[in-house]
């Protein structure tokens, strides 16, 4: 029935507003309630010092880009960043840097800081990135000439203090202790990023016994082998504490030195000059010339488009979705928002509001609220809204056989055009229902990955802030409450409403949007046609063995046990073989083997450390750790497989089709694309995947060699395309133009090596890179490119070309016209330069890929129906299908698919395909 309000005549939608109106693109932080009457708050971070902290904290292993650029420092400093803001809500903020020239501290005491340890080598570059953070978040950064971060910060504090300031000071360095004052807080990292003690002057004198005026003279006495100020010997902080607590000041205590006895007395007297000096040291410059005062540094609006793009060069996904939901938008000043005449339509009611409101042609958004994955989902609301203005909201439960007939009828006609975002899981749940959803014509979450794929995160309020500058949130009325009073399923209805309209308003910005990227067909005709193909695959599932599973569990798990046995008779003790830090105690300090990367806890042991220790030493332990790592993950992926089976015996994942910036589909939840299948056991849990029952095999059809044909294609490199047509194995043959060999003399190393390195520099591998993968010299791996590309230089001119080619456009693009906008081309800074540089090799050859697997696909699947075949599309991996095959259409659709793949692009070098089939996935292998 229609919802009504008070004074709204019944059987009279009224109009709802929900208050989000047009602002600009950047995005201003909310603040505290009361917050332009409240104290300001002035935040003051130690950039240096928490890079570092950030830098050692998180293991660089685990933060890098997929192009080899190492994150760690930045995210945490960034992750930092968001926590404070969030949590502290400054109204004022700045970021106080070191620079490399040497401070008033160097002309007093020549050896200050001297004997630091090197920077290392994966930290290099990162400050410069965490600048650029800062600057997208319009967090000012503020140093001077001859004086360090700590001296900036304490001059701000002290100024801020005095103007009236709330100040909060974030470092890792404890000589800010002594700013510390009713005024000026100090939030010390104490362990990681996250944990950090506050330290007020009460905290302090119960961390140290003192005041943070005595805390210059503690540490004067302590001394910093950091800063290479030295300590008194034999004086510890408990000594060093007794005596300023005695003597009020270390001025007192220096005057008085004759005082104290003993052996630490007479150790003090003789280094006196050497704690004075440190006093001097320790105690920071409060009136630093700086070129900002306090009242200057005021938060501003930090801008979405600059945020966006540096997240996507960085590949912050989860950090970017953080960033937005602990710094959401502020309400907007304006109001100029979305305005809906809601129905809530009740029973015999859906087929009058869709004949006068949702036909004609136009489009009509919709959105769905409900439940999905897995293949399935349970839809509770449905939000449809028209280009009229009306919008009607539907509870499925609640709806009368006609109803679901009239609401079926309408969402399953391919000629009324529909928008939505994100349409895969409504189509799963409105299955459920025996619903079919056609006729889309703009998923916005498509549309925006198509237009932005660099960005991993496509929220719907985030892209109407963008593309449209309104917010979807309802702000509250002036009394608090919400602009619509009732129930909460009211509440919601609205809200789904809004975001009905908000999906087709913003359709038609994505629309133009993808006019203006050449991209409107990537979307008309194969990405939003595949939505349907994918959401059927899910539907369906594979079949599973859970008794073949279950028995590779236990065969799994007794050889984990079996080898961790065999490792401890080995060391003549037990250990836990998971351990790092006991790894790194028996490989390194009782069998003193080669060294290996240093990362924070000591040296790696990572399986690709371990493989190079195998190389470097005989030890026997090390084939059976490496055994241990292979069995330990064997298991791991049977043990994600087995609670994954549903009550029908089959696994669905989900596949995504907007998290790979080059238009390949992932897979997750359980994650298909991952099975192992390079060795004889990884093939085992391949044979825990069967064929159904009502069918008769599994069928797989892979691309063969599909990214060295489009490699072929567009370099237009005689030589290359040679190979394909010589009838030899392709690498063989490469291996042998390129070092002027017979085919029979290229031995399976050489081949190795050539396949590696084919296959590398379409993603920009450097010749340390080689050496790396390969095992070899720098030099070796440099010569084997040279010879490489004297044979094969249209191969280099057409990988130069790429990155130039992008550098002038802004973007580069597969063949299909599919875009990644790289703007980090032409940045100043090396390190994004270079991402993006490897980037542009990368995208046109593994999207070329994606994109003809796609339009294979879509055909297979299109041809399946036009036939009316049982058989059905599975699983896509990457550069191969599987089906499950129906009695008696084995030889039609084998023969169906192979026509299909080989005619999803015309190249100079043809698509060739193999097939297989059999009972099992593994079976169907060729």
């Amino acid at each position: 029935m229609p919802v009504t309000t008070p004074n709204t005549p019944a059987g009279k939608p009224p109009a709802t507003r929900s208050r989000a109106a047009a602002r600009p693109a950047a995005a201003t932080r909310p603040q505290p309630a009361g917050a332009a009457a409240a104290t300001p708050r002035l935040l003051l971070l130690d950039g240096h010092s928490l890079a570092y902290r950030a830098f050692y904290a998180l293991p660089v292993e685990n933060f890098s880009t997929t192009t080899g650029q190492p994150t760690n420092a930045v995210y945490g400093f960034t992750s930092m960043l968001i926590n404070v803001l969030r949590d502290e809500r400054p109204t004022h903020v700045a970021v106080a840097w070191d620079l490399p020239t040497p401070t008033f501290r160097h002309n007093q005491y020549a050896e200050y800081k001297a004997g630091r340890a090197e920077t290392p080598a994966d930290f290099v570059g990162q400050v410069s990135l965490i600048h650029q953070v800062c600057d997208a978040l319009a967090v000012p950064g503020v140093s001077a000439p001859g004086f360090e971060a700590d001296d900036v910060i304490a001059t701000l504090a002290t100024a801020g203090s005095a103007a009236g300031m709330d100040v909060l000071v974030v470092t890792g360095d404890r000589d800010a202790l002594q700013l510390v004052g009713d005024r000026v807080t100090v939030l010390m990292t104490r362990k990681g990023i996250s944990d950090m003690t506050r330290f007020t002057p009460d905290e302090v004198h119960a961390k140290y016994g003192l005041s943070p005026a005595q805390y210059p003279d503690f540490a004067a006495l302590r001394g910093d082998p950091s800063d290479n100020l030295p300590s008194v010997p034999g004086v510890g902080e408990k000594t060093a504490t007794k005596w300023i607590q005695q003597f009020g000041s270390l001025a007192d205590l220096v005057d008085r030195a004759d005082e104290i006895g003993g052996k630490t007395g007479a150790s003090l007297r003789a280094h006196l000059s050497s704690v004075i000096r440190n006093r001097s040291l320790t105690e920071l410059a409060r009136d630093v010339p700086l070129p900002v005062t306090p009242d200057e540094l005021r938060l501003r609006p930090w801008d979405r488009e600059s945020v966006h793009q540096l997240f996507d060069t960085l590949q912050f996904r989860v950090l970017r979705e953080r960033l937005y939901a602990a710094l959401a938008t502020a309400p907007p000043p304006v109001e100029e928002g979305f305005e809906v005449s809601l129905s809530t339509l009740g029973p015999d009611e859906v087929a009058g509001w869709l004949a006068e409101h949702a036909r004609g042609g136009q489009r009509v958004g919709l959105h769905a609220r409900g439940s999905w994955g897995r293949g399935t989902g349970v839809l509770s609301g449905l939000a449809l809204a028209a280009a009229d203005g009306a919008a009607a909201w539907v509870d499925p439960t609640r709806l009368t056989p006609a109803d679901l007939d009239a609401l079926g009828g309408w969402l399953a006609d391919p000629a009324q055009p529909k928008a939505g975002h994100d349409v895969k899981g409504p189509m799963l749940a409105l299955a459920e229902l025996g619903l079919t959803l056609a006729g889309v014509t703009s998923d916005t979450a498509l549309a925006a990955y198509l237009a932005l794929p660099g960005q991993r995160s496509f929220d719907l309020g985030d892209l109407v802030a963008r593309y449209l500058h309104r917010d979807l949130a309802s702000e509250p009325a002036s009394n608090g409450q919400l602009t619509l009073d009732g129930t909460g399923e009211e509440e919601e209805s609205q809200a789904d409403a809004v975001r009905a309209l908000a999906c087709r308003e913003l359709a038609d910005e994505l629309d133009a949007d993808l006019e203006r990227r050449s991209a409107a067909g990537l979307l008309r005709d194969i990405e939003l046609p595949l939505v349907t193909v994918l959401a059927g695959m899910e539907r369906a599932g594979i079949a599973a063995d859970q008794e073949h599973l279950a028995d590779l569990q236990k065969s799994y798990g007794a050889e984990v046990s079996a080898v961790a046995a065999q490792a401890h008779e080995i060391v003549g003790r037990a250990f836990n073989l998971g351990s790092p830090k006991q790894l790194q105690q028996i490989l390194f300090d009782e069998l003193a083997l080669p060294k290996t990367k240093k990362i924070k806890t000591g040296y790696t042991t990572d399986a690709d450390a371990l493989a190079w220790l195998a190389v470097q030493s005989d030890h026997p332990l090390l084939p059976v750790l490496l055994r241990h790592r292979d069995v330990a993950r064997l298991k791991t992926v049977v043990d994600s497989l087995l609670p994954m089976i549903d009550d029908a015996g089959r696994i669905h994942t989900t596949f995504n089709q907007t998290i790979a910036a080059t238009g390949r589909l992932s897979s997750t939840d359980p994650n298909l694309q991952n099975i192992p299948i390079r060795t004889a056991e990884g093939r085992q849990i391949r044979r825990a995947f069967v064929v159904g029952a009502g069918h008769e095999s599994l069928l797989t059809a892979d691309y063969s060699q599909i990214e060295m044909r489009i490699m072929a294609h567009l370099s237009g490199d005689e030589g290359l395309i040679e190979a394909f047509g010589s009838g030899e194995d392709l690498h063989t043959f490469v291996a042998a133009e390129a070092f002027g060999l017979p085919v029979s003399e290229v031995d399976p190393e050489l081949r190795r090596r050539i396949k590696a390195m084919s296959y590398g520099l379409a993603y920009g591998l450097s010749a340390f890179g080689l050496a790396s993968q390969l095992g070899i010299a720098p030099d070796e791996a440099r010569e084997h490119m040279d010879a490489y590309f004297a044979r094969f230089g249209g191969v280099r001119d057409f990988l130069r070309g790429v990155v130039d080619r992008a550098r002038g456009d802004g973007y580069t693009e597969t063949m299909l016209g599919r875009r990644r906008y790289l703007p980090d081309l032409t940045s100043d800074n090396a390190q994004r330069r270079q991402m993006a540089e490897r980037m542009a090799l990368n995208a046109p050859i593994q999207g070329s890929a994606a994109d003809i697997i796609k339009i294979a696909m879509l055909g297979v699947d299109r041809a399946l129906r036009a036939g009316g075949y049982h058989s059905r599309l599975l699983l896509q991996v990457h550069d191969e299908l599987v089906l499950e095959i129906a009695p008696g259409e084995h030889e039609d659709v084998e023969r169906l698919v192979r026509a299909e793949m080989t005619s999803a692009y015309t190249m100079s070098v043809p698509l060739e395909v193999s097939v297989g089939s059999g009972r099992t996935w593994d079976d169907a292998a060729h």
